[in-house]
């Protein structure tokens, strides 16, 4: 039986990829303050803006590709079960070939229903506006978790966590929560890895690594590592 790797990844892999980080200093997200297009009430302010804002999310998203750190996850399936945790909405994880991918705050290349959240659908382009509707008839939305949102599989992600036989974090500043709490499923013999080039505030624990590296540097070598070449 193969041993279990979890990894959690967020906004510093898919930056190494060309998109835009979630948000800069002064809590601005490609100009716009993020509950203007990543809250409930942004949405029922201005569907059109929140529509807009992430048409051109996608459109970015289309335009690049999965880098060296995504593409060497997959390799750890050569020996290992991994589950990828990530905070990402992009599908880069997903275009580089991983298997198991859980998205803690939704998909951004799916809408779903206004009416019912379990109408679901996959886009295969990057717009979706105004007048887009599901087959009950009410508008669509991004398939994403906004804040003041719940995260629904963040059970699913912390009963993945409490069996990992290692866990990966990658490009996380380990800030947002539900997210952040994962690490703290993590059995207390459990190998943590740590790569980022900043080292966030974290409470240390045994067998703890932290690789001051960006991923598309980590990634591979730790991958190596963990594959005995």
């Amino acid at each position: 039986m193969k041993q279990k790797i979890v990894v959690l990844t967020g906004a510093g892999i898919s930056a190494e990829s060309g998109l835009a980080t979630f948000r800069d200093a002064n809590g601005l997200w490609e100009g716009h303050d993020v509950m203007e297009v990543a809250s409930p009430e942004g949405w029922r302010k201005n569907p059109k803006l929140v529509l807009d804002f992430y048409n051109q999310r996608r459109k970015s998203a289309l335009g690049v590709e999965p880098n060296a750190a995504h593409k060497a996850l997959v390799d750890l399936e050569q020996k290992y079960d991994v589950q990828i945790i990530t905070q990402n909405v992009d599908d880069l994880h997903e275009r580089a070939g991983s298997s198991n991918i859980l998205h803690l705050h939704g998909k951004l290349f799916e809408s779903r229903s206004t009416k019912d959240e379990n109408l679901v659908y996959p886009m295969t382009g990057w717009e979706l506006n105004l007048g887009d509707l599901c087959e009950k008839g009410s508008q669509l939305r991004p398939n994403i978790v906004w804040f003041g949102e719940a995260v629904p599989l963040i059970e699913k992600a912390a009963e993945e966590t409490m069996h990992a036989d290692y866990l990966l974090i990658v490009g996380t500043s380990l800030q947002v929560y539900p997210a952040a709490g994962l690490i703290s499923y993590a059995p207390h013999d459990t190998p943590i890895y740590l790569i980022d080039p900043n080292t966030p505030p974290i409470s240390h624990r045994r067998n703890f690594t932290i690789i001051q590296e960006k991923a598309t540097v980590g990634v591979p070598k730790l991958v190596k590592k963990l594959l005995g070449e």
